[in-house]
């Protein structure tokens, strides 16, 4: 392997992309080309740069109200209209691009219709749960309800019967649900997937990253992509030391058999702000602690971290490792 096909793989490596053959032989690489490996190096290290400023989660009631308006826009514009326009743009700035911007724009223009048709369905969906579930009409002399109606998320239409009092508006709701189900249904599995992503409740995150966590050391839901990819994503990525310590427990014993728990495991030594997650990581590593590149992270931590207890965790366990001969 070149150094050119190394740096490929290398970022491909940092985001889960190779197979386990590709992997070990980028680790070969690395074993003898110094510049390669310090190029991992960086590329991690920016890695955990980027995760120290995550992307605020916006509020679920934004999205859904978002989504309606733009419902609502796309509407009022009259039909066949946007996307002429958009041919003639096209056309008149191809012939001074090359292919690689071509495709470029070509890609974004694709997601942008697979996201405002989306939009579009969810809307729709929406909207019909609205209706099915909107309260019978109240006479003109009601007296407003004790019980305040869902969220609303906007206002469709108000109007006015002549020469009468009579005010109808309609509006749309936020309608909020609830599911019961074992930890065997699909519903209730991609909720708690879903709650992994909860920015604004470490509670939350907290409960469904155990309740994976539970599931994946007892050997359900883990053996493909599913749950062991949303821990490694909460190990790498969540503000709170629990939830983090959560998802490295349910990865512990995926750690000799998948070469991408293994790197987030890794990177959890290296980077994370917990020391006691980082004392956990490096026991969890005992097991393959024969691999190239955990003795390489083991010996880089033993030799010139800067907590004392890590680097004696990490001599020890390189004091148990086989001699390679």
């Amino acid at each position: 392997m070149n150094c050119e096909v190394a740096h490929e793989r290398i970022v491909l490596g940092a985001y889960g992309e190779l197979t386990d053959e590709q992997a070990h032989e980028l680790e070969r690489h690395l074993a003898s080309c110094p510049e390669c490996s310090h190029e991992r190096q960086q590329v991690r290290a920016l890695q955990s740069l980027a995760a120290a400023h995550p992307v605020a989660e916006p509020d679920a009631n934004l999205i859904a109200r978002s989504r309606l308006r733009l419902e609502e826009a796309l509407d009022a514009v009259p039909p066949k209209r946007w996307y002429e326009r958009l041919g003639e743009s096209i056309a008149k700035g191809v012939a001074g691009l090359q292919a690689a911007p071509v495709a470029a724009i070509l890609l974004l223009i694709i997601g942008a219709g697979a996201g405002t048709l989306g939009g579009y369905e969810f809307a729709q969906g929406r909207l019909a749960h609205v209706v099915a579930h909107r309260p019978p009409a109240q006479p003109p002399d009601s007296q407003p309800v004790d019980s305040a109606p869902a969220e609303i998320a906007n206002i469709s239409s108000i109007v006015r019967e002549p020469n009468s009092e009579l005010i109808e508006v309609r509006y749309n709701q936020i309608v909020p649900q609830r599911i019961e189900g074992s930890l065997h249904d699909p519903a209730i599995r991609q909720l708690l997937m879903l709650a992994t992503e909860n920015a604004s409740s470490a509670g939350v995150r907290d409960n469904s990253v155990g309740l994976l966590a539970e599931e994946c050391r007892a050997g359900h839901g883990c053996k493909g992509e599913g749950f062991r990819d949303v821990l490694m994503t909460s190990l790498r990525y969540d503000k709170n030391g629990g939830v983090r310590a959560k998802a490295l427990e349910g990865l512990q014993p995926y750690v000799s058999e998948d070469m991408r728990v293994r790197d987030a495991v890794l990177e959890a030594v290296l980077y994370d702000s917990d020391p006691r997650i980082r004392t956990a990581a490096i026991s969890i590593l005992e097991p393959v602690e024969a691999d190239t590149s955990v003795r390489q992270v083991l010996s880089s931590v033993a030799n010139t971290d800067h907590n004392p207890h890590i680097r004696n965790a990490s001599r020890e366990v390189l004091g148990r490792a086989p001699v390679i001969q």
